[in-house]
């Protein structure tokens, strides 16, 4: 029978208290106690400690004032050559889109007067199939109805008490948003996709670079716009696909803009000529090639 079956009260046992309990019950550690202490005993220094102590304090003060100031005249000395090379690099590349634009639109008419003469060479039936293909593969203008799908950054909240603004990570249009679009608007028949006037073919990249977004490595900035020609139910197709469900999730939660709307006679402009690259096979005189045929 147990110590509690017949009454009795048991042997004594001790707990040792918590870290907790010990914690609030003596917050202070004995070393501060034992240091107060002995600073009482001693007394406020006095005499040459207390000038010496004194200096040391205004030596450091001076020491740490100086510092600053020289990292304060430092960078104002600094700013206006950062300023001139940030408005250099500005201007260089506002100048070298500028002459990207005007080779693109001279190149437009050149294909424009090369697909002239061609359909005066070939028959109509030829004609009518090549410029179909061109349509197909975006190396000619469509035409046409379709969606225009608008994608923007999230406007900036200023805090109340510092008056900077802050922008919203989460809220800030991707790279891979685009591809999602992108690719939604293949998948649910889109004929021609262009992102902000930059037509898209099967070798198109949309990639980022840094804080910038490129389609075939040209730069396109916000509000971006995703157009395609389609067919009639396009629009309302695209809204019920996955990737318009995700940014509509974005957009509630993190302050995204999307919006989808249906457009009538858009205009897709050409894709540049495309880097075609052809394989070959290998000849047995080539040096890459081994014996066994295999590559190094």
């Amino acid at each position: 029978m147990s110590e509690r079956d017949r009454g009795g009260s048991g042997p004594n046992r001790g707990y040792a208290p918590d870290f907790l309990t010990e914690l609030f019950r003596a917050p202070l550690d004995p070393g501060y106690a034992d240091a107060a202490r002995r600073r009482s005993e001693v007394g406020p220094p006095q005499g040459w400690r207390l000038l010496a102590s004194r200096t040391l304090m205004a030596l450091s003060m001076a020491a740490v004032g100086l510092l600053l100031v020289l990292a304060y005249q430092k960078t104002v000395a600094e700013e206006p050559s950062r300023s001139q090379a940030r408005a250099g690099l500005v201007a260089q590349v506002t100048q070298r889109q500028a002459e990207t634009d005007e080779l693109q639109g001279r190149a437009e008419a050149l294909r424009d007067e090369v697909a002239r003469q061609r359909d005066a060479v070939l028959e109509g039936a030829q004609a009518a199939d090549l410029r179909d293909l061109e349509a197909a593969t975006g190396l000619a203008r469509v035409s046409g109805d379709g969606v225009v799908v608008r994608l923007a950054d999230a406007a900036e909240s200023v805090d109340p008490v510092s008056g900077a603004s802050t922008v919203n990570e989460l809220g800030r249009v991707l790279d891979r948003d685009l591809q999602a679009v992108a690719n939604a608007l293949w998948s649910v028949g889109a004929e021609a996709v262009a992102i902000n006037g930059q037509r898209l073919t099967g070798t198109s990249t949309i990639r980022a670079a840094g804080s910038a977004i490129l389609v075939d490595f040209r730069p396109v900035t916000g509000p971006y716009e995703v157009s395609a020609v389609g067919p009639r139910q396009l629009a309302e197709d695209f809204d019920a696909s996955q990737a318009a469900a995700l940014l509509r999730l974005v957009s509630a939660d993190h302050g995204l803009s999307f919006d989808v709307r249906s457009a009538d006679d858009l205009l897709l402009p050409a894709a540049g000529d495309p880097q075609l690259r052809y394989a070959r096979a290998p000849s047995s005189s080539d040096p890459s090639v081994t014996a066994s045929g295999g590559t190094r």
